[in-house]
């Protein structure tokens, strides 16, 4: 069975990713890509923040930086500020760059540690202290990265235009009904509400939470993670701009849970991700409308979900993209990250016809490691907490944690060593961030550290790092929007 045609199943971010970059990828082959949705089923839309690897998304397919940010009313992001997690008061931003250098060969959060009077951690990175002045500009040979906070649903426009100039069709309607093989037990056709039948060879599953073909036609089964993830609902409500745009994305611990803020260009973004078992709705909506900067411009938007992630993935010939696929809280803005990987997975193993099922099983061995790394390092967040002013914090300070984070933790506690996952999407410094963010700090630090003349080499490096940070233009003057 040789793949001629394509349906991919549900729009939003997922369905017009996966469609963007098949069309990209095939572009000028046999293949036919059809992208079937319904106006009447809405999506999420809430995923307005993004890490650096979107950029590369977007490159890949010829993407203009300024044109996208423009019709996504998107800002840039330098990072994510953590504001009451490790204790009440505090506030720490997870950059997306290294702190500081080695200095005489040895790890810069290890001479940090050893020296007295180095300021604080954050002092050493340059994303961070233009982040905190509101600044910003592209690096140009300067050692970190951006990411977007953009209009998720005026990304999936942007991309359905993209998509459908490159040939890919846009069909109108509800799925009512999936056909699968009798032999093989494939996917062979759906059924829409008008009564049309659409047959593809591969299938890809964005239809949401619901997960239309990978659950209720396939029943793959879901691996779930409340134990370790206690939040399951959310509300968000966008409200007006006030004051300055901040490159960066804001995360505020509650007494059950937390609250994210987003600067967008037209609007600023604003949610509550809770515990159902530790908070009531009404009780959540208050303390979402509580900490509004500026009026609502909206109804409050209501969601429920179970944190895991489907058994496969990839299962005979539909593989599971976006929300369909699993589901990790927006702690660390990770959705369309995912989303991203599954799609570049999935054009590495595109199928040739044979449908060999090695290549299903890989796609499932990696994208089960990527879900299993991004869920250990937002467990991390809630269990490396001093907090114990709520029955919500002191559950996450005592909760067990996965084999494979309990060894992590462990080994940073003791010797300040971050252990290297082989694959994963967080390195060194986002660890480092969390762990000394939220006061985990080594008993037993490299021996090596704070000899002579360390402390005036973070002195000068301190200070460089604040200079060139100054020198930056504001973050509405970067995108153009003063002049």
């Amino acid at each position: 069975m040789l793949v001629g045609r394509i349906l991919v199943v549900g729009g939003g971010t997922a369905g017009w990713m996966a469609a963007a970059a098949l069309a990209h990828k095939f572009a000028g082959t046999h293949l036919a890509i059809t992208l079937v949705e319904s106006a009447e089923i809405g999506t999420v839309g809430v995923g307005e923040a993004t890490i650096p690897h979107i950029r590369h998304f977007n490159a890949t397919l010829g993407i203009d930086e300024a044109d996208f940010l423009a019709a996504t009313k998107g800002t840039y992001k330098l990072g994510i500020e953590f504001v009451d997690w490790g204790r009440k008061g505090d506030s720490y931003i997870h950059p997306f760059a290294a702190f500081g250098e080695p200095v005489d060969g040895v790890p810069f959060h290890h001479q940090w540690l050893a020296t007295e009077g180095a300021g604080a951690f954050e002092d050493y990175s340059l994303p961070i202290q233009a982040a905190r002045r509101g600044r910003f500009r592209r690096p140009d040979g300067d050692p970190y990265n951006y990411a977007y906070q953009f209009d998720a649903g005026l990304y999936a426009k942007y991309l359905r235009a993209y998509a459908e100039a490159r040939g890919v069709v846009r069909r109108e309607g509800k799925v009512v009904d999936v056909a699968l093989d009798g032999e093989s037990g494939f996917v062979r056709s759906v059924t829409l509400e008008s009564g049309e039948t659409l047959e593809a060879e591969l299938f890809v599953d964005c239809s949401g939470f619901r997960g239309l073909l990978i659950e209720q036609a396939l029943n793959t089964g879901y691996e779930q993670w409340t134990h370790w993830l206690p939040c399951d609902r959310a509300i968000a409500i966008p409200c007006a701009n006030k004051g300055p745009l901040a490159p960066l994305t804001r995360a505020a611990a509650k007494p059950s849970g937390w609250c994210w803020r987003i600067p967008l260009q037209h609007r600023t973004g604003n949610g509550h991700v809770y515990s159902s078992g530790f908070i009531d709705d009404d009780a959540a909506l208050e303390v979402l409308l509580a900490q509004l900067p500026a009026e609502p411009l909206a109804d409050p938007n209501r969601l429920r979900f179970v944190t895991g992630k489907r058994k496969r993935q990839w299962v005979g010939n539909t593989v599971a993209i976006g929300l369909s696929s699993g589901f990790l809280e927006p702690l660390e803005s990770t959705s369309i990250h995912l989303i991203q990987v599954a799609i570049g997975k999935l054009l590495d193993l595109f199928p040739t016809g044979d449908w060999d099922p090695l290549d299903a099983a890989e796609f499932n061995r990696a994208m089960a490691l990527e879900y299993e790394r991004v869920r250990d390092f937002l467990i991390l967040h809630y269990h490396a907490t001093q907090r114990d002013d709520s029955e919500f914090w002191r559950h996450c300070r005592n909760m067990s944690l996965p084999d494979s984070l309990e060894y992590k933790l462990q080994l940073f506690r003791e010797r300040g060593v971050v252990v290297q996952y082989r694959e994963g999407t967080f390195l060194e410094p986002s660890w480092l961030a969390v762990y000394l963010g939220q006061h985990v700090v080594p008993r037993h630090p490299d021996p090596r550290a704070g000899g002579e003349g360390v402390a005036a080499a973070l002195a000068a490096m301190r200070a460089d790092i604040a200079a060139v940070a100054e020198a930056m233009p504001r973050h509405e003057a970067a995108l153009g929007m003063v002049a």
